[in-house]
């Protein structure tokens, strides 16, 4: 094995995004993946869980077995609340990045408590930290010891709305309805979701507050002092994978539909896995599907003031594993884009 490669761990491997997260890892050119871990299956083969994998790997073992000394990168894909308390132990290693990809990270700890309901095991490393939405801080995450990969509704809200909000380019109210493939509830999906003809239904959930909500408050309050009025409403949609935002906004006075356009080409210019299409295209995941990238779309509406911006994504892959990797390439020094499509 070329010793220009690092060496990385992946927690959490049996999941869908770490299932997705090996895949990617597994063809990157700079990875060499030197432990999966989990808390059950120990001694399994990857393949068992995805056949897609093609490349002999370890087998699934313990975190206890690896040797942090010799490992550059851990990704961490568990559930919320476990992967605080892991980093708290790994902390120590000076050569270790840790890549989380749950919400351990993503929030301060009074939000978090709020929004998870549960008081956060390692404060004191949130400000070793960085929320690593890439497009927005490519010039950071080489500074940060941990990287909070964002989840996937508020990637694909904050891509097209961060840039106009800071331009003051919309009105305060927003209207945010996405849709989700089903990956996104996770293995046990029909544990959190009880109704029936699931896999061929659409369901509305977390209307009154979904936990990626506070990942959006977070964001429009960094991106403007004034006060924003936002309805997000969250759907399971019948597909495995894939995200649509269907965001409805009204211009300021003066401001066209040109300028809203111009403004998200001019921001996302330099960032390779977002593509602005031409005004009024219409648009669904079937172009971002098992890719890194997010396609957005401004069009105009029957009513003068208003616009809908499309937003479509991956939620597996540029909504969570993708992007983890995305920021593993930028922290070390990679191509932005290796291993990845």
């Amino acid at each position: 094995m070329s010793s220009n490669k690092i060496n990385i761990v992946v927690a959490g491997a049996t999941g869908y995004v770490g299932l997705d997260l090996i895949k990617i890892l597994s063809n990157h050119p700079k990875a060499k993946i030197t432990n999966l871990c989990a808390q059950k299956n120990i001694g399994k083969r990857i393949q068992f869980f995805d056949k897609r994998i093609k490349k002999k790997l370890p087998k699934i073992s313990k975190l206890d077995k690896v040797n942090w000394n010799n490992v550059s990168v851990l990704f961490t894909c568990l559930p919320t609340g476990q992967s605080q308390v892991i980093i708290k132990k790994l902390f120590k290693y000076n050569n270790l990045k840790i890549i989380d990809l749950a919400a351990d990270f993503r929030l301060n700890a009074a939000d978090y408590k709020k929004f998870y309901g549960f008081n956060h095991k390692s404060k004191n490393l949130l400000k070793s930290s960085i929320y690593g939405l890439s497009e927005f801080v490519k010039d950071k995450l080489k500074k940060f010891k941990i990287i909070a990969c964002p989840g996937c509704y508020p990637t694909s809200i904050q891509l097209p709305l961060i840039p106009i909000i800071k331009k003051n380019l919309i009105n305060k109210n927003i209207v945010i309805d996405s849709k989700s493939g089903f990956s996104g509830a996770g293995k046990n999906v029909k544990k959190k979701f009880k109704h029936k003809n699931l896999y061929s239904s659409i369901h509305a959930y977390g209307i009154q507050g979904h936990r990626h909500a506070s990942e959006i408050n977070q964001a429009f309050s960094k991106a403007t002092k004034s006060k924003l009025n936002y309805i997000f409403t969250p759907h399971l949609i019948p597909t495995f994978r894939g995200m649509l935002s269907t965001i409805y906004v009204e211009k300021r006075k003066n401001v066209t539909i040109k300028k809203v356009f111009n403004e998200l080409k001019r921001f996302h210019r330099k960032n390779y896995f977002v593509k602005i299409l031409p005004i009024n295209v219409n648009l669904g995941t079937e172009n971002v599907i098992n890719t890194n990238f997010c396609e957005i779309s401004v069009c105009s509406t029957s009513n003068k003031k208003g616009l809908i911006i499309l937003s479509a994504i991956d939620n597996l892959i540029k909504g969570a594993a993708g992007q983890a990797i995305q920021n593993m390439n930028i922290a070390l020094g990679f191509k932005e884009n290796l291993g990845l499509k």
